[in-house]
């Protein structure tokens, strides 16, 4: 039975030791070299990166051209490379609402629905969110719901420059009415 004990205790100390605890957060961290640990090849850890200090996701280059080409007015190519992104990374909000506004851009409203819905969930309530939703019912035409989307994303950034615009833009839509 002692020999037993002895064995149990071993592997505790074994399991402990695989383990570190990070002094700033107290996060217990497994699977990180300690300080003079090294590599199958020799070298030291120090420098090297490991998946804890990675400061991207594989979606970040897709989420970054995408940006570029809907800026430069190339929203199908936008749209492909958000989805691309949302492929990637199917938890990153940004992208979601990238392929939304792309889809509104080609009155694809089917997909730009299930995109905002999909970003709404990520992200949540935010004046981007509610902006570029209240964008997409001025481009459908509904312009009331265009005004209560435009109004909450007021609501959360008022000094927001693109929200005003949009704002004015809609005032205008309603002002001069085309047949």
């Amino acid at each position: 039975m002692r020999w037993q004990n002895a064995a149990a205790a071993g592997l505790l100390i074994l399991a402990i030791a695989g383990c570190q605890t990070d002094a700033a957060d107290g996060v217990v961290r497994t699977n990180e070299p300690s300080k003079g640990d090294v590599t199958s090849f020799g070298d030291a850890f120090d420098g090297l990166k490991t998946v804890s200090d990675v400061e991207y996701y594989a979606s970040d280059l897709a989420v970054a051209e995408a940006k570029n080409q809907f800026r430069a007015e190339n929203y199908g190519n936008a749209g492909a490379l958000f989805y691309k992104a949302t492929q990637l990374a199917p938890n990153d909000g940004v992208a979601w609402l990238g392929l939304a506004a792309c889809s509104d851009r080609i009155h694809r409203f089917d997909l730009a629905d299930r995109a905002y819905g999909r970003a709404f969930k990520l992200i949540g309530p935010t004046p981007e969110y509610y902006n570029n939703v209240g964008y997409s019912y001025l481009l459908r035409g509904k312009l009331q719901d265009a005004r209560t989307n435009f109004l909450k994303a007021y609501e959360l950034a008022p000094k927001d420059p693109t929200v005003a615009n949009n704002l004015r833009l809609l005032s205008s839509s309603v002002q001069n009415v085309e047949r």
